[in-house]
């Protein structure tokens, strides 16, 4: 994992001789896994490094991640971005959530065999733990890599957010149109658009765009809407 390590630097981020260790048991165990489970389509080194490892750490250079922030990765996957923040910061208190028992499954084992902790894994809708009385509003970040439209994660996702917190959605490409789309919805759940950042993965030609938003009011107790409806219906 010297070429992590290196690409790490590159981004201002300064890894350990044990961080590196957790990074490759981590490998070795996703690929192990994804023989009997669809984890990931990416599996050749470089490009886990490069698309899943770097791309989850971006997020250090354009927002601090050294204060002691309650983190929610929402359809965190085979646990992309939520797994490479907690162990490049451990000061972070981490909740991966994902709709798949079996991933869940699995990323118990990786944060198992990684030592790691104030890490937790939650098997469910993102609808049903953003009620009143689950964890809403429990958060000062929540972050999803999660393929689906940016009105619809800030559905997903702001409710679950406290006043001050932010909702920061990593994208690819252009991301202009869906922003300007979005922006209803976003002022609707009480949330106000921060930022757009760009980012390149050092020596590659992979861009990513994080879309930072901040809440600002409480979300109104309807939303999120009863599951499916925020991605068949965005506001």
């Amino acid at each position: 994992m010297e070429e992590l390590r290196r690409k790490a630097n590159l981004i201002g981020i300064s890894l350990t001789d044990k961080q590196c260790n957790q990074f490759q048991t981590y490998y070795e165990f996703l690929i192990e896994k994804n023989k009997v489970m669809n984890l990931t389509g990416i599996t050749e080194k470089q490009e886990v490094i490069d698309k899943h490892f770097i791309d989850s750490l971006a997020l250090a250079s354009k927002f601090d991640l050294s204060k002691n922030w309650k983190v929610l990765d929402l359809g965190t996957g085979a646990g992309f971005p939520g797994i490479p923040l907690k162990i490049a910061f451990p000061n972070l208190e981490i909740t991966l959530l994902d709709s798949l028992n079996k991933r869940i499954k699995f990323l118990d084992e990786v944060i198992e065999m990684l030592s790691l902790s104030d890490i937790y894994t939650i098997h469910g809708r993102a609808e049903d733990f953003a009620k009143k009385g689950k964890l809403r509003n429990q958060f000062d970040l929540c972050v999803s890599r999660a393929v689906a439209n940016l009105s619809s994660l800030s559905e997903y996702c702001i409710p679950y957010l406290k006043k001050g917190g932010f909702f920061i959605s990593y994208k690819s490409g252009n991301v202009e149109e869906e922003v300007k789309q979005a922006q209803n919805a976003i002022h609707i759940l009480g949330g106000k658009l921060q930022d757009v950042k760009e980012f390149k993965i050092p020596e590659t030609d992979i861009s990513r765009t994080f879309v930072m938003i901040e809440k600002r009011k409480e979300t109104p107790n309807k939303y999120p809407r009863k599951a499916g409806l925020p991605s068949k219906d965005p506001l």
